[in-house]
């Protein structure tokens, strides 16, 4: 059956079965939604709703007639005359493509009203659904950036919207021998560039695209050049979170000819947008050759489908897909796709955290069905154990506290994402409990990430969600941090004698402000440098955390200079975002069920073999260890 021929027989459905004097005035399939549009919405009960989904085995979104909805500057005006002044609205942020108005307010409960009357009240009186969130504490310049962006061009999403809906739901048939092969272009037995090509007779799914920042050239970005990719064949991109060797190629993708979605969490497609003009800024202002331009970083946003953690999305004919928690960072996924109806199971993990931090609640391990799993292996090698995260702490706190006694400044190069915000926590509770008495400084992308961070209190650990809904005691906004606005502020951090603590993009010293502080400071033996993440082979991170004491470095204007290094350097291991090696292990003895098939990919070489031997012997299953450039039939 056709996509058309499928969305006759859906909407003949409804009509036969329309519930009272509720009018329809359109049906569509809008991205994997079969979208029913109505000039009276609230007649359609979820009961009826649910109905339609049992019967089609799709997802169903109702939402009102756009000839229905009042102006969006009369409905704001109605909106602030409805809602009590206390519930202090900020913003009304409406959605013409799915009819909702997002109403931002300091006190939301009171935007919901007793028993919700006051949401019912708002969307009797302008017809728009009322979707109530609390204010964000920090403004995220990003997320503001991307809500103007789909409102600008929402006649151009929704039609994106509509051809991407049509492909999804194009008229397959199952047949014959039904295999399912992962081609692996980047990201096995390597840190970089992961990008996962999963392949059936009728599908293909690029899972992550990312970029090798730690290198130049082709090594940099996956391996395009394998016979079997085409980029005009994609039915769907998913991206796992928002770190460049998982994200950082995506845009490169739409500038080749790609036009199909994205799939991803919300927080995810935030801060992938940010990191990704990051990267562009820094690689420019570096003279170095990008893969792609701001226009192909838009028009990623554009195609980009937001997917909540839970919930079964078709995105291909006969594939659908489910995004869980991994633990990772803000967002982070693990994708499960469930292929043909009830044929295979497949899971990739991304990066996992198997345990709850600060920020996260730990990667979940339970799935309806698995028959293979593809696993990160960062740490998988047998002399892969991290220290203990509070014995991590107190060591993190010790060094702070010693180089701030001795007038020091304490530099830390950090992922912007995650470790960052870990980092925050850790600092505020050591600055209320007096440990130290200093500025902690946030400069690069961390200040606009821990934006996107309040912006999303739901996925964020229960302890801290509470702390900010509940308790109204928000650790981000702590009077120990202070923002880095311009370059001469830098400039007066470095060149003032009063200690303090630096957190700074990037974390493995591969560009932006890390670089050109450690430059300053790497000669003051009162110094300390604190790594928290993993330094990648070839990185200055690397390199200084071998122990280097002199490392010439080229400078803008091409000639070299001798940086010596009398500062202290640490290597703190235990704030790692990935699961080492016991947790790994750990988590394949809670996975339930156990797949019969595991391939262990993202980690150097010998760490990946390592897993997957020491897997095969525990659990008596198939492992592998693939190479860039292998395919694997799963199935």
């Amino acid at each position: 059956m056709s996509a058309e021929e499928l969305l006759k027989e859906i909407k003949e459905y409804i009509i036969r079965n329309l519930p009272g004097n509720a009018t329809i005035t359109d049906v569509q399939f809008e991205g994997p939604e079969v979208v029913i549009y109505s000039k009276n919405p609230e007649i359609f009960s979820n009961t009826f709703i649910k109905e339609i989904a049992k019967v089609f085995k799709k997802r169903i979104a109702v939402r009102p007639d756009p000839s229905v909805l009042t102006d969006p500057e009369t409905a704001k005006d109605k909106i602030l005359e409805i809602v009590p002044e206390d519930a202090e609205i900020t913003d009304c942020i409406f959605d013409v493509n799915t009819g909702e108005v997002i109403i931002e307010s300091k006190k939301p409960g009171l935007v919901i009203g007793k028993e919700g009357r006051t949401l019912e009240e708002i969307k009797k009186a302008i017809k728009w659904a009322p979707k109530p969130v609390r204010t964000p504490p920090i403004p995220s310049e990003t997320i503001n950036a991307i809500r103007a962006t789909l409102y600008r061009e929402r006649a151009e999403i929704k039609e994106i919207l509509r051809k991407i809906g049509r492909r999804i739901h194009r008229d397959v048939q199952l047949k014959g021998d039904v295999w399912v092969r992962v081609s692996f272009l980047g990201g096995a037995r390597e840190v970089g560039r992961t990008c996962n090509y999963l392949q059936t007779p009728e599908c293909r799914i690029v899972i992550d695209c990312g970029i090798n920042i730690a290198v130049e050239g082709e090594k940099a970005f996956p391996h395009f050049d394998t016979p079997e990719f085409s980029i005009e064949e994609i039915d769907a991109v998913v991206v796992t979170h928002a770190h460049l060797d998982h994200c950082g190629f995506v845009p490169g993708l739409f500038r080749y000819g790609y036009d199909g979605p994205v799939y991803c969490s919300r927080p995810t497609r935030d801060l992938m947008t940010l990191l990704q003009k990051d990267y562009l800024e820094i690689a420019e202002k570096e003279g170095k050759i990008v893969p792609y331009t701001t226009k192909d970083i838009k028009k990623c946003v554009k195609h980009t489908i937001p997917i909540d953690y839970g919930v079964t999305t078709d995105i291909a004919p006969t594939v659908k897909l489910t995004l869980h928690n991994a633990g990772h960072i803000l967002g982070s996924s693990i994708v499960h796709l469930h292929i043909g109806d009830g044929l295979f199971n497949i899971a990739y993990t991304g990066d996992i955290k198997f345990e709850a931090s600060r920020l996260l609640e730990p990667a979940v391990c339970q799935f309806p069905r698995l028959e293979a799993l593809i696993i990160e292996s960062t740490y998988g090698g047998q002399e892969d154990i991290l220290p203990d995260r509070e014995k991590t702490e107190k060591e993190f706190l010790r060094i702070v506290s010693e180089t701030i006694k001795r007038k020091g400044k304490v530099l830390i190069p950090v992922f912007g994402i995650g470790r960052a915000q870990e980092l925050m926590l850790v600092l505020e509770e050591g600055y209320n409990q007096g440990i130290f008495n200093a500025p902690v400084y946030l400069d690069g992308m961390i200040w606009e990430a821990t934006a996107i961070h309040t912006a999303y209190p739901e996925y964020l650990s229960k302890s801290i969600r509470d702390r900010i809904l509940h308790e109204g005691d928000n650790p981000f906004l702590s009077e120990v941090f202070k923002k880095v606005k311009s370059t001469n502020n830098r400039r007066n951090i470095i060149d003032s004698d009063e200690p303090c603590i630096i957190l700074t993009t990037s974390g493995m010293l591969t560009g932006g402000p890390s670089v050109e502080y450690f430059k300053a400071l790497a000669g003051d033996e009162r110094n300390s440098l604190i790594f928290v993440g993993y330094q990648a082979e070839g990185t200055l991170g690397r390199k200084v955390q071998k122990g280097w004491r002199e490392i010439p470095i080229t400078g803008k204007n091409g000639k070299s200079k001798v940086i010596k290094v009398n500062l202290e350097v640490h290597t703190l291991e235990g704030f790692s975002g990935h699961s080492d090696r016991r947790q790994l292990l750990k988590y394949l003895r809670k996975l339930k069920p156990m797949p019969e098939k595991i391939l262990m990919v993202h980690g150097e070489a010998s760490k990946c073999v390592d897993f997957a031997s020491t897997a095969h012997k525990l659990f008596k299953k198939e492992t592998r260890a693939p190479m860039n450039l292998d395919a694997v039939r799963v199935r």
